[in-house]
């Protein structure tokens, strides 16, 4: 995708040790689904605004939804007031460029996301929803689930559904 979309330098972080909440023996996560990740997007975030402070960007922007925010507290206003607030604490440059995190998705639902995709010419089959390793998309899992039901109430012919599930 980043190479269709002529992304100048993109670069790749693994993160091995984060787990799902299902992977964590002895711990309870009461209320979130099994694929929750314990703060997960205070970590990305934080990769992202290190690479802000080096490039000098003004902004990292989120594709959150607001399907996002009835399950994970990581995606809320309050939380991406308070992690702006500490970035900018945290680098004299960032404060000095006034870094905002955008998220232009956040009002909108699941399907609303995927008319304006389609609206834009996205390349669906490049885009993975699979919570699962492989080279398909399980059709199983709730990422899976979420993406058919997205799809079918935009009323949008999702190419990985049709084509087996494989990312081209």
């Amino acid at each position: 995708m980043a190479a269709k979309l002529g992304v100048i330098e993109h670069r790749f972080v693994r993160l091995p040790d984060l787990r799902e909440a299902a992977d964590i023996t002895g711990a309870s996560f009461w209320g979130l689904p099994p694929t929750y990740i314990p703060l997960r997007n205070s970590v990305f975030y934080s990769f992202a605004a290190s690479y802000a402070e080096e490039v000098r960007a003004s902004a990292i922007v989120g594709g959150h939804n607001k399907d996002d925010t009835a399950v994970f507290a990581d995606v809320s206003a309050a939380f991406f007031a308070a992690l702006e607030k500490a970035f900018r604490a945290g680098s004299p440059i960032l404060r000095r460029g006034r870094l905002r995190i955008v998220r232009p998705l956040r009002q909108m639902r699941k399907p609303q996301v995927v008319r304006l995709a389609s609206s834009m010419g996205v390349p669906f089959g490049l885009t993975w929803s699979c919570h699962r390793d492989g080279k398909e998309h399980c059709w199983k899992c709730a990422g899976c689930l979420s993406r058919r039901a997205s799809f079918g109430e935009a009323g949008v012919e999702d190419p990985l559904a049709t084509g087996g599930g494989k990312v081209t």
